[in-house]
């Protein structure tokens, strides 16, 4: 049974625990079913709690873990399952789990950081719209019968806004029924392979943001690689493994593709540097290097390290870009409502003082 269906979500913070905590158990001496009782009783999720029960049932009739946790895929990955199936073969199971725990920090820290550089921008865009919608919901309708009892033209923008608030009272709910109905819409033709391949390939076309995710892919292509090519893993495996893991799905196919090329002979620099708007001349040449020097998971390591901190760089100048247009913007849009409620209320006291 494959609880991952049922309970489809746990987070990288736990995996991350379960990793640390299971390899200082073995390591320290404990055998493998007494480490997973003592995670299960210390977990406080029950969906994990579930999932360890389930390990502790096969590991109890004398399966491998990494083949246990091969019937939960959909929860752990190809990438995680491996590297437990390869220190279990190897009989370094304690420093595979720590080794694991370190690459799901990383993958974790990288999405904290994604996370961090767009709260400030998140909260601004709400405060806009929270306070243009207080003005135009809230005051302006308790403004509007002064207008209207004054007949006099109004300024175009506020007969804008008359106009806008007039059409949200009166067709708002079908507006938020039609808002609803296309988020529905998108998100389930985004499950769609072709029409979520053609939505990636078209992020990686946007100006800066395209170039943010060629880099997020270069980064965990390379990490991912260095890391199951040092656990001993054939290269044309380990590349179909990385594949299941990119961000984007357009590397998905690439690495299938590239995994294809080595099955017949040929180098893996060969397709990547044949392929320039998918992988950067630099990270190319040097996995051209790593292939010709026999040092390939080492030079890997060194872009993994290269381009995450380019990553970093991007991110934070994001931030930086998008505050001062998201501030712009805010006082644009309250400008204009303020400006199209004062106007008339102003043109209306000049024209009283002049009666």
């Amino acid at each position: 049974m494959d609880i991952g269906r049922i309970f489809n979500h746990i987070s990288i913070s736990e995996k991350m625990l379960f990793t640390k905590h299971l390899s200082i158990m073995i390591r320290s001496g404990m055998p493998l079913l007494d480490s997973l009782w003592m995670l299960r009783r210390q977990s406080k999720s029950k969906t994990f709690q579930k999932i360890i029960s389930q390990l502790i049932v096969d590991v109890d009739n004398g399966q491998f873990l990494s083949v246990s946790l091969d019937k939960q895929k959909s929860i752990f990955g190809n990438f995680f399952i491996n590297i437990i199936r390869v220190g279990e073969a190897s009989g370094t199971l304690a420093d595979n789990l720590n080794y694991l725990h370190e690459e799901l920090k990383k993958g974790y820290e990288l999405r904290r950081k994604v996370k961090a550089a767009m709260t400030y921008p998140f909260i601004v865009l709400v405060a806009t719209v929270g306070i243009s919608s207080i003005l135009l919901f809230v005051v302006f309708p308790q403004i509007m019968p002064i207008f209207d009892s004054f007949k006099v033209q109004l300024p175009i923008t506020t007969r804008i806004l008359i106009a806008t608030v007039n059409f949200f009272l009166h067709y708002g709910w079908l507006v938020g029924i039609g808002i609803i109905i296309l988020v529905f819409a998108i998100s389930f033709l985004l499950r769609l392979r072709a029409v979520k391949f053609l939505w990636h390939k078209f992020i990686l076309l946007i100006p800066f943001i395209g170039q943010t995710s060629v880099n997020v892919n270069m980064t965990a292509f390379a990490r991912t690689l260095a890391s199951l090519l040092k656990s001993g893993i054939k290269i044309v495996d380990a590349l179909n493994i990385t594949a299941e893991t990119m961000p984007n799905i357009v590397y998905r196919v690439e690495l299938k593709n590239v995994s294809e090329t080595i099955r017949k002979g040929e180098t893996m620099s060969n397709y990547l540097l044949a392929n320039e708007k998918y992988f950067p001349p630099t990270f190319s040449q040097m996995i051209e290097v790593g292939e010709s020097t026999g040092h390939l998971d080492e030079n890997l390591a060194y872009l993994a390290e290269f381009y995450g901190a380019e990553v970093d760089e991007q991110f934070k100048n994001l931030s930086t870009i998008l505050e001062p247009l998201l501030i712009l913007f805010m006082g644009i849009l309250v400008g204009f409502v303020v400006l199209s409620i004062i106007t008339p209320i102003y043109t209306l006291t000049q024209n009283l003082k002049v009666r």
